[in-house]
């Protein structure tokens, strides 16, 4: 059949030193392209979520947005303020420095704090905090009595960002040898390992580049490369995986009859068809988090959009031609042998080992009783998530290894309402300015009795009147109950009691805010996001293999494979018995982006092994073998293949899981997870289980499946 897969194989495998410098060529133009443009980052515009992303909006019209602070604290015996003079006069000298606040002291007296305002937006105060470090260690060795620390935003996300790239270094050594070693042990050659690596690389530079581009539509949030780097080194080195396999049983099929070209012809037909349908079904399955209405998200979805289909792009284009080449020298090497009178290997057929032959063997023999057995299993493992607890990760809880963290704990114990603030903006005409200040100090007096607010207020107004912010310190962090108790009361009791009978707009932000409003925004949107990718799944199920049965199964293997494995995070994570295990300090919660992601990321990936592993169970059925053979023999030939692969996605997955960042740490191992039950549960027995019991209905309502069962009934005729 002439279709693009085929056609595109056709002429690489035709042309195979153009189709490889052509490659090559794309890949130094996209990644030439995206550096010489550069890309766009995200603002702290891009962050505005819900009633805090209102209030800080209102904030910035009137010039009150939040400014990039750093905070020097100086403690221990010695001359205390005459350091914090020398860090306030050699900060105020810095080109960077907006403001520099006086020392405040300690109600014990015994520590000093200098708070230093930085230029420029929130979120560029890392880029610029280098300086300022400079001066603290200057600070430092002038006064060797004191403990003189510097922390604040700029510091910790400076030492995030540090963490990170370190950690994604450590990640690449652990999963490129173990993918390598992988591939060794699934060809029994280096050329032929070698492939699938080196074109996942290519196609993640490729991503890299062209992402850049993307950035400038869908801005970065500066998660894009970390997505690029894990699906790209999954998908791509299973897209290449699944094609050379075929290409190989063809190879050992045809037994020298047919050219290199042809055989790669057939492969293009058959797991070339399969890997373009299922690069699709990932791109659209990510493009769905578009819909979650956040700048995160939507680079992560660029990211996984981009490298997908860069992926696929490889598999159609370079990979055709590597394989004509390798499978031109291997026919030359045969000959050779030939010739010489050596005896000449024979390449062994795939089939099901002795670990899937043995689960497999109850699912042929009562497939009820293991479908029960099985779906019993992976609803025990999704009961924990019933008591799923979402927050959205912030400075407390990043490791504290990093330095700047490390001040930061020590500086909020002293200084316990530096912890979180509330911010709460009103926008009213210019002329009703005095009438706003006096509602809010109302309301800073409604709450100067209540435990849950410390600190001193500080109301400021803009320059034309017209917006007002009253900030209140809390002596708790976001995440913590009280915290968000204080937050409710604001919202609910004190600014209606202050505030109410204004005619003007109220909203309030802050850390707290922050915290509270950023996972109820991702609750709101995830039935929606749910209710498109169970659609897209249905969709493509049913259109790859005209079923509208199979679309139904696909939908429902997929929600119990992502519950499962959000079950196992919750369980694993929320409770403290796995810290010690996993190197992790338990916030008793889950990061709020980490359940969404794994539903968009599980959807599309888990589409690879449900097309690969059903695309061979209809060729069969389509050759007019019966359906329960069809299936035992498709699932059973396409095992080594599908758990290969999933060997590979759960190495690059589960090498996130020494990471320091908690949130990348739970993603990559409920991805871990997830593929391996995947793998293991969903397509080796759930999935084979459920077709042999629906039998020839699994194929419902499609024409050329009746075709073929009418033909094979015909007593004249024998198909297959």
């Amino acid at each position: 059949m002439m279709n693009l897969p085929v056609r595109a194989a056709r002429w690489s495998a035709g042309h195979p030193w153009r189709a490889i410098a052509g490659w090559f060529l794309f890949v130094a133009l996209c990644l030439g392209v995206g550096i010489s443009v550069g890309g766009h980052a995200a603002t702290s515009a891009d962050f505005r979520v819900g009633e805090a992303g209102r209030a800080e909006a209102m904030a910035a019209e009137g010039g009150l947005q939040n400014k990039p602070v750093e905070r020097v604290m100086i403690s221990g015996e010695g001359a205390r303020d005459a350091a914090a003079r020398d860090i306030a006069g050699r900060m105020k000298g810095l080109p960077e420095v907006e403001s520099v606040a006086a020392p405040v002291r300690a109600p014990g007296g015994d520590v000093v704090r200098v708070d230093v305002t930085l230029k420029g937006a929130e979120l560029d105060g890392r880029k610029h905090v280098e300086p300022l470090r400079e001066q603290t260690d200057a600070v430092r060795a002038a006064y060797p009595g004191l403990r003189v620390e510097e922390t604040g935003g700029p510091s910790v996300s400076k030492g995030v960002e540090e963490l990170r790239g370190k950690d994604l270094s450590r990640t690449e050594v652990i999963a490129l040898p173990v993918t390598l070693i992988t591939l060794l042990l699934v060809f029994g050659s280096v050329a032929l390992a070698v492939v699938p690596l080196l074109l996942a690389l290519s196609s993640i530079v490729a991503a890299v580049g062209l992402s850049m581009l993307a950035s400038h539509v869908f801005p970065d949030a500066g998660v894009g490369t970390n997505v690029i780097l894990l699906i790209g080194l999954a998908v791509g080195v299973d897209y290449t995986l699944f094609y050379l396999k075929r290409e190989r049983e063809e190879r050992a099929r045809a037994g020298g009859r047919l050219s290199p070209r042809a055989v790669v012809e057939l492969a293009a037909a058959t797991s070339g068809h399969a890997v373009v349908v299922s690069g699709l079904a990932v791109a659209v399955s990510s493009a769905t988090l578009f819909l979650a209405d956040d700048v995160i998200f939507s680079s992560l979805a660029t990211g996984a959009i981009v490298v997908t289909l860069v992926a696929v792009a490889s598999s159609m284009t370079v990979l055709p031609a590597l394989l004509a080449k390798l499978g031109a020298r291997a026919e030359r090497r045969r000959e050779r042998r030939a010739r010489r009178g050596k005896a000449v290997r024979a390449h062994r057929e795939d089939g099901a080992g002795r670990i899937t032959t043995a689960l497999l063997r109850p699912t042929e023999k009562r497939p009820a009783v293991t479908l029960a057995v099985a779906v019993l299993a992976m609803l025990a493992l999704a009961s924990p998530l019933l008591g799923l607890k979402l927050t959205d990760m912030g400075r407390e809880t990043h490791p504290r290894s990093i330095p700047a963290v490390q001040s930061y704990h020590r500086m909020n114990a002293v200084f316990p309402e530096l912890k979180s603030t509330h911010q709460v903006v009103v926008r009213a005409d210019a002329g009703r300015s005095d009438e706003v200040r006096a509602a809010l100090g109302d309301l800073a007096g409604r709450t100067r009795g209540d435990r849950r607010f410390a600190g001193a207020p500080s109301l400021r107004t803009s320059a034309d009147g017209r917006v007002s912010l009253l900030e209140l310190p809390v002596p708790h962090y976001g995440s913590e109950d009280a915290a968000r108790a204080s937050l409710r009361d604001l919202r609910k009791r004190y600014i209606p009691a202050s505030l109410g009978k204004l005619d003007a707009d109220v909203a309030v932000s802050g850390d707290v805010a922050r915290y509270t409003d950023y996972p109820e925004h991702q609750k709101d949107k995830l039935p929606m996001i749910i209710g498109a990718l169970l659609l897209v799944t249905f969709a493509m199920t049913a259109w790859a293999f005209r079923s509208v049965v199979l679309g139904l199964v696909g939908v429902v293997l997929n929600l119990l494979s992502a519950a499962a494995s959000l079950g196992v995070l919750v369980a694993v994570f929320q409770y403290t018995w796995a810290e010690g295990l996993l190197g992790f300090t338990s916030t008793g919660s889950i990061g709020s982006r980490v359940p969404l992601l794994l539903f968009v990321i599980l959807f599309g990936l888990s589409m690879d092994y449900q097309v690969f592993v059903i695309s061979r169970i209809r060729e069969a059925a389509l050759a007019g073998v019966p359906t329960r053979r069809a299936v035992l023999e498709g699932v059973g030939g396409s095992a080594r293949v599908v758990t290969s692969a999933a060997f590979v996605m759960v190495t690059v997955f589960a090498s996130f899981v020494p990471l320091h960042i908690i949130e990348m740490k739970q993603m990559g191992f409920s991805l871990a997870v997830a593929v391996l039950l995947d793998a293991a549960i969903i397509r080796i027995m759930i999935l084979p289980a459920a077709m042999l019991l629906l039998g020839e209905r699994s194929w419902w309502p499609s024409r050329g499946m009746r075709r073929v069962r009418a033909a094979a009934e015909r007593p004249a005729e024998k198909v297959g």
